[in-house]
């Protein structure tokens, strides 16, 4: 059954993040990833804010794991790091990987 709670937070989530993502990112005329940034960031907030809460073992199922694990990219945060560095935006490499960390941490 616990499953079934993950499998339910990540039918929100992903959608969420492709959309979110689109939406954040067709807003700024800029190589920095606007839109992987912002669900990150929120990703790390909401998990912040249920941490915070105790909340119970199934809704941290739904929406810790399931909607906040599709919801947040690593990997895409990585790729577009490597991305910039690689096409010699270095300064918005670096301002990426930093402002990630410490807003993600802030939450």
């Amino acid at each position: 059954m616990n499953w079934l709670l993950v499998v339910a937070g990540a039918m929100a989530g992903a959608p969420l993040r492709y959309l979110t993502d689109r939406a954040v990112q067709s807003r700024h005329d800029s190589v920095f990833p606007w839109g992987t940034f912002t669900v990150n960031v929120v990703g790390c907030l909401i998990l912040g804010v249920l941490t915070g809460a105790a909340v119970p073992d199934r809704l941290w199922l739904l929406l810790g794991t399931g909607l906040c694990g599709a919801l947040t990219t690593y990997s895409t945060f990585s790729y577009e790091t490597l991305r910039l560095s690689e096409e010699g935006a270095g300064v918005y490499a670096v301002a990426n990987a930093g402002a990630s960390v410490v807003c993600g941490l802030g939450r």
